[in-house]
């Protein structure tokens, strides 16, 4: 058996494993070595943090049986996207495929900043008053099936290589928990780091409460993006110790931590800062109720 058709074959054990492996070592990390303080439970923040994850999971499951992997199966065998037309060779093609997924989630991740809808429900995801490794992994449920559907979109029109897509979506679910995680990696280490990799000092800044901060680092693998189209951001003016996580106005536990909040929050009060198209300098936008 070829090393391709043992990541084929083993694609949904192959993922789970490291979804559990990475939440471990980033959990344990996370005690060891804390980078901020907890403000709020640790046990109420995980149990409704993941109990969104698990949840999301089924009703993607019920509405995607096949997922992102076999729309990329079908695209193959049907002759689908851009790779398909064109004699790549394979390795280019993975490797093509792999950052080109990357920048569609990036594209994607600023829109969900600049469309009022839509960051309605990208909130969600911002409103943790807290900021650790199940920050990664909580985002409303609808937001998670648009972003399937822009994912299967992006695979017909691409025709990536059915281990591009798994290997990318290995990466983007252990990325995310990375990033999110409340740890810190030596100054030296973490500036060498952020020329490929987001860390988790550099995407910390885009969970500031501060709105020109939110509105910046929105690379969840690569870094070239934000570099790219001038979205990087250093450092928050606070600093990572002094600096406020989550959204003005959005201070209620039961809002923003428990999993009925976090479901009804896109449909609550009226939507005023944070959308890029509304930023304000002066760090005082808000998020209204």
């Amino acid at each position: 058996m070829t090393i391709y058709e043992f990541i084929t074959d083993n694609e949904k054990t192959i993922r789970l494993s490291f979804f559990i492996g990475t939440l471990a070592i980033m959990a344990l990390w996370e005690i060891i070595a804390p980078k901020r303080a907890l403000t709020v439970s640790k046990a109420l923040r995980w149990t409704n943090n993941l109990g969104l994850v698990f949840f999301n999971s089924f009703i993607v499951r019920l509405l995607f049986p096949a997922a992102a992997v076999g729309v990329a199966a079908f695209a193959s065998e049907h002759g689908w996207g851009l790779l398909n037309y064109y004699s790549i060779p394979f390795a280019l093609s993975v490797v093509i495929s792999i950052i080109a997924m990357d920048f569609i989630i990036y594209l994607q991740h600023v829109l969900v900043h600049a469309v009022p809808v839509l960051w309605r429900l990208h909130r969600v995801h911002h409103a943790d008053l807290d900021y650790d490794v199940t920050t990664g992994a909580r985002f409303h449920t609808i937001e998670i099936i648009l972003s399937m559907l822009i994912k299967f979109a992006t695979i017909v029109v691409l025709g990536p290589p059915v281990v591009a897509v798994i290997i990318f979506e290995v990466a983007l679910n252990a990325m995310a928990m990375f990033n999110h995680g409340n740890v810190g990696l030596p100054k030296a280490l973490d500036k060498i780091f952020r020329w490929f990799i987001v860390t988790p000092d550099m995407h910390r800044v885009h969970h500031s409460v501060e709105d020109d901060e939110t509105n910046s680092n929105f690379g969840f693998n690569l870094t070239w993006w934000d570099r790219l189209f001038g979205t990087y951001r250093d450092q928050p003016r606070g600093g990572h110790q002094g600096m406020k996580i989550g959204i003005h106005k959005f201070t209620d536990v039961k809002q923003t931590n428990w999993i009925t909040g976090m479901l009804a929050m896109p449909f609550m009060g009226k939507m005023s800062g944070y959308v890029i198209n509304r930023r304000e300098w002066n760090g005082k936008a808000e998020d209204e109720k």
